[in-house]
């Protein structure tokens, strides 16, 4: 596989699919992430054009509702320096960021694919997505678990 998979989670009340639609570009800056493995990923791990599940989450219906592609190299997340976001962090200084961040840009909006119809999947049985606890919002899907969300979209 040349491209990596990814999947990424929105919570839609900040940023859903459709607000991203609606974008410069269709393209969105996936900054606030303050988890070192998603960071790690978006840092080390992701290529420009590698391809991302858009998922939306803690919402009503959580689950994939488009997909993406990876549209920059990773930089400096702005909202670490910003004293009146959130996403602040107060240890980060512009000579040494702790929080980087990639652009995403939609290239297509799909059907829903909820929880339970990825469950219901036994190939997907083991995707990180699914596993007990999981809460990390970055994660990297495998190329078998690719090929069976393929045919869900």
């Amino acid at each position: 596989m040349a491209q990596q998979v990814w999947l990424m989670k929105s919570e839609p009340e900040e940023v859903s699919i459709d607000d991203v639609l609606a974008m410069p570009k269709k393209t969105v800056a996936w900054t606030g992430v303050r988890n070192y493995q998603a960071r790690n990923f978006m840092m080390r791990d992701m290529q420009v054009d590698d391809i991302v599940l858009f998922y939306h989450s803690s919402c009503p219906q959580p689950g994939i509702v488009g997909l993406a592609r990876v549209a920059s190299k990773p930089y400096p997340d702005a909202t670490q320096f910003d004293p009146t976001s959130k996403y602040f962090d107060m240890k980060a200084t512009l000579n040494k960021p702790r929080w980087f961040h990639v652009d995403v840009q939609i290239t297509q909006k799909t059907r829903w694919i909820g929880l339970k119809e990825l469950r219901d999947q036994p190939q997907l049985s083991s995707m990180r997505l699914l596993a007990k606890g999981n809460r990390l919002s970055i994660t990297p899907v495998s190329e078998e678990e690719w090929q069976v969300i393929q045919t869900l979209l």
